[in-house]
């Protein structure tokens, strides 16, 4: 039976919360109140119908199922009672994720939408803009139903109903630092355009931007904000309508529930010495105690909320407290680099995970409890260790247990089939290795086998899948692929340790590292196993080539034999000040750093900056450029004062006292990835979130530069979606909280609804007949081009979240802008 027949017999019909999609005969209707053996007889036509649908021809990767099972099998479940489930289930389903459609846009607000949140009801929607308002949105209508000017002088960048208050009392916060409280009830009996209301309470406590509110289900009188001045602070409603201004002279909000002014690091191995802007902050719906926070460095943190010290006051910078987790991708947590920072941090709908997702990055899913996961902690040692040739381990083979593929003789049938589909997988993956097929189609293949797939599979099919997929992520070069391939190789020597195809892929993924001497090892022990082959021997030869210039060019160095002229004469550009370029020749981003990053070249230079740009200073709107000066003034740090500073005792922060007084700082364990995600591009703004859709958290989205969002399956991250979403950026995701419905905004002026409502399934917007998976690979690798391109600043934030330097040909600079989040 054809499914294109039956476009027109697509009813929609409300089953409980939930929106499903039931097919009727043609001409007649789906009862209004159908009798219990009418409603039988019906989903049991609704079951054979879609299973005849899903019979369809698609290419091999289109074809595999996700694993969130059969629709109709779940429709069956439902139907006789075997699942309580089912609900959740079936709300953010494959089979509908493929077919969102854009519904409807919601017009109203006149700027960036920058926040958009649900009620507990899901009957209603907010919203918070440039353009100071918060709108009010009637789910079932779609239609504007309030819209509040809220006072705020900037942009407003999060807002949410307070609970338990009947969807009465809401919050925003803005750029102005200011949290801000409204009662829709002083709205009643007016109308759209009579919006002027006085706000309930305002906390003027903060110094910087807040870009995030927290919650708590079943609370209604206490609101947390997250602010860029490095302090999340807990704002009862019972205790004061309102704060003093930060600065005041008789300012004592003693509100601040976590202090991390002191709180940010570099890396790992350093301990926390500077400022963490925190962008964003979550709370657990299951265990709200719990709290998350993720800002201007690599780390997310994890705190209990019981163990936190008493509330404080801002006149004292306090040392972090002690968290109950950090969570980085070990890849990340030794970079060093200003510009690795978090943009959203969320918790899973059962708080056992949580979802990262980072400014000139990807998307990463962790485990709360490695213990209880598949998540692993890692600490200092661990990252070098990654990458050093070491056939023993602690002195133990390096070996892996696997559990048993079969455990009772009725599920044979259906694990020989799951292996034999493992098996062709894998040899797709390798005609992608020889250039028959897409890099990117062949990684999907091996995801799906090692991530779908993986208790199931033996030894032989793991170790085969991962040497594949660590080569094909080699020569794919996407950003930070190398570091996947090494962990790859990692895995694939617990099982074989000799393996040859382990030790060429680590051999090759060091040397595109720089790591020639680490290369070298791993080739020389390749060479043990393979003294004769060609290759190996060539991979040998090349490093230790390479090895020996770079000796070469050292000692030229050294010897003063160098020609370029001296580092205190070199002239430097505004864009060498504005920022230190991450790219290298290597286009996965993860060659050897430049000379000016391994010399520390912000830690040589000290830029004083002045700024003319009063809070009233005007402003062309049509432009969007700040009238006002910027001043610049660039010298060399005094190596001897520092010196006479430290030898005198002076010390940067409570947190990193004077060793003398101290012990040696202790690096804390961390929590690495379990699952990554790719395609989109998040640099252009700091506002971008990454969100669980549906009540079971089975899918992984995040808005996007190129104006669409990605839909990913969570379990395997495979790429399900690519809608697109604005004209510029997607920042906004926010899934229904019970139907298959998200809400997503970004710089349009506008608010996107998007409902299972295209005719045909696809992995692109629109619906389109068939997959177009050309268009879906030139929007990644134009996404991650764009990765590649970022530069990190070293300019403090107060400049550069303030303005964007535009450059075009060589030599010309554009004014400074004002930045978009």
């Amino acid at each position: 039976m054809d499914g294109k027949n039956h476009e027109d017999d697509v009813v929609k019909a409300k089953t409980s919360s939930l929106s499903v999609y039931c097919y009727a005969n043609p001409g007649q209707a789906c009862p209004a109140q159908p009798s219990p053996t009418d409603s039988l007889h019906f989903f049991t036509s609704v079951t054979q119908l879609f299973k005849s649908i899903l019979i369809i021809s698609v290419p091999e990767m289109e074809s595999l199922r996700f694993h969130d099972g059969n629709i109709t099998d779940l429709i069956d479940s439902r139907i006789l009672g075997l699942r309580s489930d089912i609900t959740h289930s079936l709300q953010v389903h494959s089979s509908m994720v493929r077919r969102l459609f854009l519904e409807r846009e919601l017009e109203g607000h006149r700027g960036c939408v920058n926040a958009v949140a649900w009620n507990s009801e899901g009957s209603l929607l907010i919203s918070g803009s440039d353009d100071t308002q918060i709108n009010i949105w009637s789910y079932s209508s779609r239609k504007l139903l309030h819209s509040i000017e809220t006072g705020h002088s900037t942009n407003i960048f999060c807002t949410k109903f307070v609970p338990e208050t009947s969807d009465e009392l809401v919050v925003s916060g803005a750029g102005d630092a200011e949290v801000r409280l409204f009662n829709l009830s002083r709205l009643s009996g007016r109308g759209l355009d009579e919006n002027m209301i006085t706000p309930s309470a305002i906390f003027q406590c903060h110094t910087r931007r807040v870009k995030k509110l927290a919650v708590e289900v079943g609370n209604p009188n206490v609101v947390w904000s997250a602010s860029e001045d490095g302090t999340l602070r807990q704002h009862d409603f019972r205790e004061g309508a309102s704060c003093p201004p930060a600065g005041s002279s008789h300012q004592e909000c003693r509100n601040i529930l976590l202090d991390l002014r002191w709180g940010a690091k570099k890396s790992l191995a350093d301990p926390p010495k500077q400022s963490l802007a925190l962008k964003s902050c979550d709370l657990s719906f299951t265990r709200p105690h719990l709290l998350l926070v993720g800002g201007s460095d690599a780390f997310a943190r994890l705190y209990d909320r019981r163990m936190l010290p008493p509330l404080s006051s801002s006149e004292k910078k306090l040392p972090p407290p002690p968290c109950v987790s950090y969570f980085c991708p070990m890849h990340l947590s030794d970079r060093g680099r200003s510009s690795i920072h978090l943009t959203h941090v969320a918790f899973s709908p059962n708080s056992e995970e949580v979802l990262l997702s980072y400014s000139g990055e990807h998307v990463y899913l962790m485990d709360v409890n490695p213990a209880t996961g598949s998540s692993m902690r890692y600490t200092v040692g661990d990252i070098t260790k990654l990458t050093s040739f070491a056939p023993i381990l602690n002195g133990v083979e390096l070996q892996q247990s696997f559990p048993r593929v079969c455990s009772n003789g009725s599920s044979k049938g259906h694990v020989a089939a799951r292996l034999d589909k493992c098996r062709k997988l894998i040899q797709f993956a390798g005609k992608s290795l020889k250039g028959e097929t897409s890099s990117y189609d062949g990684i999907e293949a091996c995801n799906e086998v090692l991530d779908g797939h993986g208790h199931e599979i033996g030894p032989s099919l793991m170790l085969e899948c991962l040497c594949i997929r660590a080569a094909l992520l080699l020569k794919r070069k996407w950003k930070n692929d190398v570091h996947m391939a090494i962990r790859d190789c990692y895995r694939a020597r617990k099982i074989n340790s000799s393996s040859l195809k382990a030790l060429l892929c680590m051999s090759e993924a060091l040397f595109q590292l720089g790591k020639h001497k680490e290369a070298l090892d791993f080739a020389f022990a390749a060479q043990t196993l393979a003294p004769s082959d060609s290759e190996v021997l060539e991979k040998v030869e090349n490093i230790k080539n390479l090895i020996a210039a770079a000796e070469a060019e050292k000692n030229k160095t050294t010897n003063g034999g160098s020609n370029s002229e001296p580092r205190s004469a070199r002239l430097l550009s505004l864009s060498d000040i504005l920022y230190r370029s991450e790219a290298n020749s290597d286009a996965s981003q993860d060659g050897p750093r430049s000379e000016r990053e391994d010399s520390d070249y912000d830690e040589e230079l000290e830029l004083d900056f002045e700024t003319a740009l009063p809070e009233d200073e005007g402003r062309d709107i049509e432009s969007n450029v700040l009238h006002g000066s910027l001043n610049l003034r660039i010298h060399r740090r005094d190596d001897a004062n520092m010196e006479t500073g430290r030898a005198n005792g002076s010390c940067e922060s409570p947190a990193s006292s004077c060793q003398n007084d101290k012990a040696p700082y202790e690096p804390e364990a961390v929590t690495d990835m379990k699952q990554r995600y790719v395609g989109h591009c998040n640099v252009g703004t700091d506002i971008k979130q990454a969100s669980f859709l549906g009540q079971r958290g089975e899918y992984i989205a995040s808005g996007s530069d190129d104006g669409r969002w990605f839909i990913w399956e969570k379990r395997t991250g495979r790429l399900v979606k690519i809608l697109h979403g604005d004209d510029a950026v997607v920042n906004c995701i926010q899934c229904h909280p019970f139907d298959c419905v998200v809400a997503t905004s970004g710089i349009d002026n506008t608010i996107k609804i998007w409902t299972p409502s295209a005719s045909v399934p696809s992995s692109v917007a629109g619906g389109a007949a068939g997959p177009e998976t050309s268009d879906v690979l030139d929007a990644m690798e134009n996404n991650q081009r764009r990765l590649s391109q970022s530069r990190e600043a070293i300019l403090p934030f107060e400049i550069l979240e303030r303005f964007r330097m535009h450059e075009f040909a060589e030599g010309s600079l554009h004014p400074f802008e004002c930045t978009q989040s």
